[in-house]
């Protein structure tokens, strides 16, 4: 059993962590992984805390993974805070933080073989963010790979990431199970992100705008699709400093943007930049 009172171990070498992880299965111990960039905030501990009860062995892995960024994105500005976060993870039953260095991943330079999201890695975050899902799964099957995790758990919060992990998890026959973990909010609804910390006071508070626009659609869901697209644009069209990308409403099911008769299950997803900042938020309705 970890010692939840202590800083949990500090792995950044692959042929490390195998070896422990080899170690922890020969006694007949399960494994779950939280796969994260850093900068962890109590979204993030969420998962932790939930893989925690899933497995015996909670690996989290901290790593800023250059694949997933485009060339006008913030990958030299994230932030980097291993120490604070290894003791933030002190007392949430974390076995190990892998913290590999990008050569320890990537040793030959950007990987020659991908996994790629398809069309839908061209949609929504894609289309913004071009390539950003080609990374983002290309770094998680690696992981995978290297952990061989029974649970692998993700925010829902990137509900376009959530999809394609998932599909690419079914598609290439991995044994792991995608754990989906609930959107952890702050007080005033604002979804917890590494990113907010680049929030300055003036944009801090327009913020609220995307939690606000969501409440407004899922309290229009009941009268149908246009009437959800109403209520979200009235919140955003008076929320001064917003700069809205998209507003979309898909099948959760197909990540295909629902037909006008669509009655059922229904995801919406909002992304805008507030100032420098880029913000994403999400949340299910039942239309009709």
């Amino acid at each position: 059993m970890t010692d939840t009172t202590t800083v949990p171990d500090l792995v950044t070498s692959i042929a490390e962590l195998r070896e422990r992880l080899d170690a922890a299965r020969a006694h007949g111990r399960t494994i779950a992984l939280v796969p994260t960039m850093g900068s962890l905030h109590e979204g993030h501990l969420a998962l932790v805390d939930r893989a925690a009860q899933l497995a015996d062995v909670v690996v989290v892995s901290i790593f800023v993974n250059p694949l997933q960024f485009g060339p006008s994105e913030d990958y030299e500005q994230y932030p980097r805070t291993l120490e604070d976060d290894r003791a933030a993870l002190a007392g949430h039953s974390v076995d190990t933080v892998f913290a590999p260095a990008v050569d320890e991943m990537y040793p030959s330079g950007a990987s020659a073989t991908t996994v790629t999201a398809g069309a839908l890695g061209g949609r929504f975050e894609g289309r913004s963010r071009p390539g950003h899902f080609d990374g983002v799964l290309t770094v998680v099957a690696k992981l995978l790979g290297i952990v061989q995790p029974q649970h692998v758990l993700f925010g829902q919060k990137d509900a376009q990431q959530v999809f394609l992990v998932q599909r690419m998890v079914r598609d290439l026959d991995i044994r792991t199970r995608v754990e989906i973990v609930e959107t952890v909010r702050e007080a005033d609804g604002l979804a917890l992100s590494s990113r907010n910390v680049f929030l300055d006071e003036r944009n801090r508070a327009a913020a609220r705008a995307l939690p606000q626009a969501l409440e407004a659609a899922q309290s229009a869901a009941d009268r149908g699709i246009d009437a959800v697209l109403a209520a979200a644009q009235s919140v955003l069209s008076g929320a001064d400093g917003v700069e809205l990308d998209y507003f979309a409403v898909v099948d959760p099911r197909t990540f295909e943007p629902v037909p006008d008769e669509h009655h059922g299950p229904a995801r919406a997803l909002i992304a805008a930049r507030l100032g420098d900042t880029r913000l994403i938020d999400t949340e299910l309705l039942t239309l009709g």
